[in-house]
């Protein structure tokens, strides 16, 4: 089996100019779109905003999903590149570009030998897996998982460029995002004593988060606390009424996450009484732990050494990332994959969620060729009867 590489290239760099945030993707799909006419395949655009569902051999009883994710983030791309992004502030800085056109390139090569594939195959394309409100749940609450035996999902980096990254059990976090609202009262800065600071009131939350998160946890869990934003004032001699402080929480076990944010709503009720500030705390669950099913994992990773062979099909380990590809996990055995697309020595970055964010092309055809060889290796449904 050998994917022509260069058409996922040249599909991931169209992409790559075009990124598009949340479920806000109309020229993303489009694109996917026109690629699915090209092929032949049918589609739906049923299971929410900005989703595409192609579907192949829906008569057949055993189905395997696979996934790709298509936003981009808030970020101003300072790669360089010549096919860099045409949207200012925005960039494909995670790879959901590599994504998307590595799941298209594997279904013109499935579609053509379809009549030799003897199951059903669903290729989901996904928006919002970057924003709070989860496009994998909201595909999912609309059924797309409904009648899936297997779904299989995969991530540039996390291992070097050309290897394959396995790991069974626990693999990502879970993640809550969280938003915490002060409102006092305005007043000039020459006169504190008439108003109440927003302001002081969330540095002080701040200070008292970061404080609980080094004494009151064990160093043995895996968790962070993080937050990335604080926005308050409008000028030098005001003192604001209003402050919005953002952050995330990331754990691998929900007894760490419920005492974390149990703590902060009692961080800001302190900060209530003490500050005379009114705060409103905003959270939610975003995603829960993504569970690699072992018997999966070790399919793919039988399929996996036949497309870059054993010694470069590698163990990946857990990290604090976090992905709604958990959801799917919810409703099915699933795996999600890691494609190594960083080579340091060649400048190729493939640390996520930064400006200069850069893959390997040259390797992108074998997260294609690992998703046909599982589907090949699987499409019987005997490795899941029971």
């Amino acid at each position: 089996m050998a994917i022509d590489n260069s058409y996922i290239v040249a599909l991931r760099r169209e992409l790559h100019e075009n990124p598009e945030l949340g479920f806000e993707l109309p020229r993303t799909v489009a694109i996917v779109k026109r690629e699915l006419d090209k092929i032949g395949i049918p589609y739906t655009e049923k299971y929410g905003k900005s989703s595409i569902v192609a579907e192949m051999n829906s008569d057949k009883p055993f189905t395997i999903a696979l996934r790709a994710d298509m936003d981009a983030l808030p970020i101003k791309e300072e790669t360089g590149l010549e096919f860099a992004s045409k949207i200012e502030g925005q960039m494909h800085a995670c790879g959901h570009d590599a994504h998307t056109a590595i799941l298209i390139a594997t279904i013109k090569e499935l579609y053509d030998m379809r009549d030799e594939i003897d199951c059903c195959v669903r290729f989901i394309f996904q928006p919002s897996e970057e924003c709070p409100e989860s496009g994998a749940k909201m595909m999912i609450e609309n059924g797309v998982m409904d009648g899936v035996d297997v779904i299989v999902g995969l991530h540039v980096g996390g291992c070097e460029s050309g290897e394959i990254g396995v790991h069974a059990g626990p693999f990502m976090a879970a993640s809550r995002p969280f938003k915490i609202e002060f409102f006092g009262k305005s007043t000039h800065a020459a006169t504190p004593h008439q108003g109440h600071d927003a302001l002081a009131a969330a540095v002080r939350a701040y200070t008292l988060i970061k404080m609980m998160m080094s004494t009151e946890l064990s160093a043995l869990e895996r968790y962070v606390c993080s937050i990335g934003k604080l926005n308050s004032g409008t000028a030098q001699n005001i003192i604001p009424g209003y402050a919005e402080m953002m952050g995330t929480i990331r754990t691998f076990n929900l007894d760490i996450d419920k005492f974390i944010i149990d703590r902060i709503y009692g961080i800001a009720e302190s900060i209530e009484r003490e500050m005379q500030v009114e705060c409103k705390i905003t959270t939610h669950l975003k995603s829960p732990v993504v569970y690699n099913d072992p018997h999966v994992a070790s399919l793919v990773r039988s399929a996996a050494e036949k497309v870059v062979g054993r010694e470069k099909t590698v163990e990946v380990e857990v990290r604090l990332g976090a992905e709604d590809f958990a959801f799917y996990g919810e409703h099915a055995p699933a795996m999600f994959l890691r494609l190594g697309a960083h080579d340091e020595a060649r400048g190729f970055n493939c640390n996520a969620h930064n400006s200069n964010f850069m893959i390997d092309e040259d390797v992108l055809h074998l997260g294609a060729e690992t998703f046909v060889q599982f589907v090949l290796d699987n499409m019987d449904g005997k490795n899941f009867k029971k």
